[in-house]
C-alpha cells in the first residue's frame, strides 16, 4: 500500500494517489467475493448452526426476565435516572459551568477510553457515559437473573459481554474521537487504507478474517526471537529436543526439562534475551532443555494423549538421561504442558520409575471442576461440533482455538486491533509477545477430544484410575517427589483457585506460589523487570481453600523466579563440569530454535 501524502497547504491527497488506492482496494474486494461465491456454490449452503446452544441460553433469559416484570420496571426506572443526571451534567457542561462527578467512568484498565477528548469533549463524554450506563444495567440485569442454571447464567453473562464490547462506541468512526480527527485530517483515507487492510486480512485468513495483531514480517526466529544458543539433539514425530549451550562455569548436575503447551509454541519461554526463562535458568546453572512441539497436520490426526505421553514426555525424559548419563531431571511444565507432566508423574509412579527428581508447574490445571469462562465452550453439544469438524480435517484449526482465548479479553485482543488497522488505517506495530500470539498451533482430532472429555467435561485426571496410559492406572496421589506451584492471580485461562486445587491432589511435598499478572506476564516475569510481585503462604500444609491460602498469604516484591532458584537448588546442590550439547551421548541434529518451530500456519503471503 502506497503512504497517502497532503501538501503543507492541507490539500486533498495527491489524485494518483488515491486512484491507485481505490484501484487496489477494487481490485481485492471483487477478488475476494468472486472467490466466496464460488466456494459457496462448491460446498451448498448449510443452516445455520447453534453448537453452544447461545439461542436456547438467552431464550431461558428472556422467560425469566418476563416472569418478573416489577423488577424489570425498576432496573428501567433507575437506568433512566442515571440518563437523565446524565442529560443534567452535559447541560451543564455545555454551558462552561462546573459539574458534579461522572455518573459513569471507565474501569480501571480500560484503554479504550484514553483519549483525552473522551473526558473534555461534551459530546464524546456525553457517548462515552451513555454507553457505559447502557453496559452497566444491561450486565447487572443479566448477571442478576434468578432461576437460571449455572451453566446457562455463565453462557449469558459472557455472550453478553461479548455483545456490550462490540457496541462500544469506541469501535465506530464517528463516535471515536481519535478516529474521527484522523478521518477528517486524511480526508477519508485512514478509512479506505483500513478497508484494504480488512480485505488483506480476510484473503490471508481464506475468507475468514483473521486479524493481523503485529507486523509478522518484522521477526525472524533465531534472529530475534528464540535466541538462546543450543542444539536440536533428537526428533521424532512429535517433537524436537533442544539443549542449551551452557554459560556458567560449573552447572547443577540434575538436567532441567522443561515441557511446554503445544497448544502454543514454547519460544514463549524464550521470547528475547532479556526476558527468556530458558536464558536465565541457562545462567543459573541449570542444563535446560526444552520440547519443541510439532504442528501437526491431518497425518497425526491418530494421535492421542498417551502418544504425546509415551513417544513425548516420557522420550524425551528418556534421552536427557541417555545424553547426560544422569538418572534423573528436574521437570517443569507450562499450562497444558504441566497437565501431561503432571500425568506423566503418575505415570512414572506406578512403574516404579524414579527418575524424576521434582516437578515446576506454570499456571497448571489438574482439578477441572472450575475451568473459568473456558467453560462456555465445553458442554456436550460444543464438544461435539468440535469433534464434528476435527474428524473431517483430522486436527482443530489453530486459529478457531487462538480465537476463543481472544474472546476472552476482547477488547484487547480483538477491536483494539479493529480500531487500529481497519479504522485509523495503521499498520500493525511489531511486537513480540504479539508475534507469539499469532503464531497458532493444531491439535490433532484424537489427542484433543480425549483432553476435552476426560479433563475438562468429566474432570477425571483427579480421580485415582480415572485415566488410564498405556494399560497403567494414573493416580496422582501416588507422586511423592517435592513440587512447585506458580499460578497467576489475574489469570483468564487456568484461573487460579483452580489450579490450587489442583495443587492438593497428590501426595508430595508442596509449595504454591501465587504471581502477580495474568497467564504469561504473570510468569515471564524476569527478576530485572522486578515488577508484579507474588504471595507465598508460611503454612507447613496447604490450607482446604484457596481463599483461606490467600487470606495467610504475605506478599514479596520482585520475581518468583529467585524464589523458585532457592527452591530448587535446595532439591539438589550437586555440581558438575558444563556440558556443551555437542558433546553428549546424542549427535547435534541443528542449531536451535530448530526447524519444527519454524513451521507456521498462517505464513501465506499476501500482496
Amino acid at each position: 500500500m502506497s503512504q497517502q501524502t497532503e501538501d503543507k497547504a492541507g490539500n486533498l491527497p495527491n489524485p494518483a494517489e488515491m486512484a491507485k488506492t481505490y484501484a487496489e482496494v477494487a481490485q481485492r474486494a471483487s477478488r475476494l467475493i468472486t472467490q466466496f461465491m464460488e466456494k459457496k456454490a462448491k460446498e451448498g449452503v448449510e443452516a445455520p448452526s447453534d453448537e453452544l446452544g447461545v439461542a436456547k441460553a438467552f431464550m431461558d433469559l428472556s422467560s425469566r426476565l418476563l416472569a418478573n416484570p416489577y423488577k424489570m420496571a425498576q432496573t428501567q426506572m433507575n437506568m433512566m435516572w442515571d440518563y437523565f443526571s446524565l442529560w443534567q451534567n452535559t447541560s451543564m457542561k455545555m454551558l462552561g459551568m462546573p459539574v458534579q462527578a461522572p455518573i459513569a467512568t471507565p474501569k480501571k484498565g480500560d484503554n479504550r477510553f484514553k483519549d483525552e477528548e473522551w473526558e473534555q469533549h461534551f459530546l464524546f463524554d456525553f457517548v462515552k457515559q451513555s454507553y457505559l450506563i447502557t453496559a452497566r444495567h444491561l450486565h447487572d440485569t443479566v448477571a442478576g437473573t434468578e432461576g437460571l442454571d449455572e451453566a446457562t447464567q455463565q453462557k449469558v453473562n459472557f455472550f453478553t459481554r461479548q455483545y456490550i464490547d462490540a457496541l462500544s462506541p469506541s469501535n465506530f468512526a464517528m463516535t471515536n474521537p481519535e478516529v474521527f480527527r484522523e478521518t477528517v485530517k486524511s480526508h477519508g483515507q485512514n478509512l479506505i487504507k483500513g478497508l484494504n487492510n480488512l480485505l488483506h486480512d480476510v484473503e490471508a485468513g481464506d475468507g475468514q478474517l483473521r486479524i493481523r495483531m503485529t507486523d509478522t514480517s518484522a521477526f525472524e526466529m533465531g534472529k530475534n526471537v528464540a535466541t538462546t544458543p543450543g542444539k536440536v539433539i533428537f526428533q521424532n514425530e512429535l517433537f524436537q529436543l533442544i539443549q542449551y549451550n551452557p554459560t556458567t562455569e560449573q552447572q547443577n548436575k540434575k538436567p532441567f526439562l522443561i515441557i511446554p503447551p503445544w497448544i502454543n509454541k514454547y519460544y514463549i519461554l524464550d521470547l528475547r534475551e532479556k526476558n527468556s526463562m530458558v536464558k536465565w535458568a541457562t545462567d543459573q546453572g541449570h542444563t535446560t532443555f526444552i520440547m519443541s512441539w510439532i504442528n501437526p497436520d491431518e497425518k497425526l490426526a491418530k494421535k492421542s494423549f498417551e502418544n504425546y505421553l509415551l513417544e513425548g514426555s516420557m522420550e524425551a525424559i528418556n534421552q536427557v538421561c541417555a545424553h547426560t548419563g544422569e538418572d534423573s531431571v528436574n521437570l517443569a511444565g507450562y499450562c497444558l504442558g504441566g497437565t501431561l507432566t503432571m500425568t506423566t508423574l503418575a505415570y512414572m509412579a506406578a512403574k516404579k520409575d524414579k527418575r524424576a527428581n521434582s516437578g515446576t508447574f506454570f499456571t497448571t490445571m489438574l482439578d477441572f471442576s472450575d475451568p473459568g469462562e473456558l467453560g462456555v465452550f465445553l458442554d456436550e453439544g460444543a464438544v461435539s461440533g468440535l469433534e464434528k469438524k476435527m474428524a473431517e480435517r483430522g486436527f482443530l484449526e489453530g486459529s478457531e482455538m487462538a480465537g476463543t482465548f481472544n474472546m476472552l479479553r476482547a477488547n484487547d485482543l480483538i477491536w483494539s486491533f479493529v480500531v487500529n488497522n481497519y479504522l485509523l488505517g495503521k499498520d500493525p506495530f511489531p511486537f513480540d509477545l504479539l508475534y507469539w500470539n499469532s503464531d497458532s498451533t493444531r491439535m490433532p482430532a484424537k489427542m484433543h477430544s480425549f483432553y476435552l472429555r476426560n479433563m475438562y467435561m468429566q474432570n477425571r485426571l483427579i480421580e485415582p484410575g480415572g485415566v488410564e496410559i498405556d494399560g497403567t492406572p494414573i493416580d496422582l496421589t501416588k507422586i511423592k517427589i517435592p513440587c512447585y506451584f506458580i499460578s497467576a492471580i489475574e489469570d483468564h485461562i487456568a484461573p487460579w483457585k483452580s489450579t490450587y486445587l489442583g495443587a492438593r491432589k497428590f501426595g508430595g511435598p508442596t509449595r504454591f506460589v501465587l504471581g502477580g499478572s495474568g497467564h504469561i506476564a504473570g510468569i515471564i516475569n524476569p527478576p530485572v523487570a522486578n515488577k508484579y510481585g507474588y504471595w507465598l503462604n508460611p503454612a507447613a500444609k496447604l490450607p482446604d481453600s484457596p481463599e483461606a491460602w490467600f487470606e495467610g498469604a504475605q506478599q514479596n516484591p520482585g520475581s518468583w523466579w529467585t524464589d523458585w532458584q532457592a527452591w530448587i537448588n535446595a532439591q539438589e546442590a550437586d555440581m558438575v563440569p558444563p556440558r556443551d550439547p555437542t558433546k553428549g551421548k546424542l549427535k547435534a541434529l541443528e542449531d536451535a530454535p530448530g526447524s519444527y518451530v519454524k513451521m507456521r500456519i498462517d505464513s501465506k503471503k499476501v500482496a
